[in-house]
């Protein structure tokens, strides 16, 4: 099959889906980067249920040919699970560091694809446990994959869709999250 790289460099039309916008190296960290903490606050309340653009907004998965990933980002409003001190730690450990380490998991992806090559299409066995969103895009544009879990994942123990619930689903449902997992790990069979 064809490279993720080259299946996501095909999406958008006009527009650049974020996955192929963060692939050139220096790219997104030129945008990023001079204002870390306007970004994240930014990208944050982008995915978040309770701050994300309306329906029929334009996406902020996508960015306009030559504009910016943050034109399109919710501007003044915080997610209400974040507040400012926590953005500030967020913000001051990638002004640390930067963002090219976290922003190398994207530009690694035909690696990864190329590595797994041999384990395409082998079903996960292990026992598992899917958390989502239902107003996260990975949800909603991956919804065959949810659909076909009986087929990739036959040792899913259990699956949750969290009603109202955006990308972040630790930071903006933590209780539902730890409760899930807590659940999961005491029904797992003793090693």
């Amino acid at each position: 099959g064809p490279r993720p790289s080259d299946v996501f460099a095909g999406m958008g039309g006009d527009e650049e889906l974020y996955v192929s916008y963060f692939q050139e190296p220096g790219r997104a960290e030129a945008e990023i980067e001079p204002d870390v903490r306007g970004w994240l606050a930014g990208i944050f309340a982008a995915l978040s249920a309770d701050t994300m653009p309306a329906p029929g907004a334009p996406d902020p998965h996508f960015v306009p040919r030559g504009g910016r990933m943050r034109d399109r980002f919710p501007a003044g409003r915080l997610p209400a699970w974040l507040d400012e001190a926590e953005l500030d730690v967020y913000a001051e450990e990638f002004e640390r560091t930067g963002l090219t380490g976290a922003l190398n998991r994207y530009r690694n992806m035909d690696r990864d694809w190329a590595d797994l090559a041999a384990h395409a299409g082998a079903p996960v066995t292990q026992p598992s446990l899917f958390i989502g969103g239902t107003l996260d895009a990975s949800t909603t544009w991956l919804s065959d994959a949810i659909t076909a879990y009986p087929t990739t994942l036959p040792g899913l123990r259990s699956s949750h869709l969290l009603d109202g619930c955006g990308h972040w689903i630790q930071q903006e449902r933590g209780d539902d999250v730890n409760r899930i997992l807590l659940d999961w790990l005491a029904g797992l069979p003793d090693a």
